[in-house]
């Protein structure tokens, strides 16, 4: 997280959005509400270091199994903290959209709609974790983004 503060350090905030799945959404979340700009979260994780402290280990890259990463403790401490700092830090103003699907196999929609309903959020029925259907919800990204 240090690292994508450090990156963005420059960015001008008024004109800085965040778009996460995930993993990515929690970081995502985490983002807008440390620089309070708006964020699109499709199937946010909302407890991370709970979810993957089972994943420990040596790992294949997703999209380079010939590559390996090793997930270790540190990790899930890291995450816990970045959750805590969540609850610290509340959205000014809720600028998140939320897209989060029952049928996600992966994470539970109800702890999502739960941590993210403060915010916009597209409830959809069935799909899956990668939302798969995503080209269906990309006009709604882009309107609430105002770049349509």
């Amino acid at each position: 997280m240090a690292l994508l503060q450090a990156g963005a350090a420059d960015w001008p905030l008024d004109r800085t959005a965040i778009v996460g799945s995930s993993l990515g959404g929690f970081y995502a979340a985490w983002l807008a509400r440390q620089w309070q700009c708006p964020a699109v979260l499709l199937n946010p994780a909302v407890h991370p270091a709970r979810d993957l402290a089972r994943h420990l280990g040596e790992h294949p890259v997703w999209h380079d199994p010939s590559q390996r990463i090793f997930f270790e403790p540190s990790h899930v401490q890291a995450l816990s903290r970045l959750e805590a700092q969540m609850q610290d830090v509340p959205l000014a103003k809720p600028r998140t959209l939320a897209f989060i699907a029952q049928g996600d196999e992966v994470l539970d929609w109800r702890e999502m709609l739960a941590c993210h309903g403060g915010g916009q959020v597209r409830l959809i029925e069935g799909s899956d974790h990668a939302l798969s259907d995503f080209d269906l919800y990309l006009t709604e990204i882009m309107e609430f983004l105002h770049l349509a």
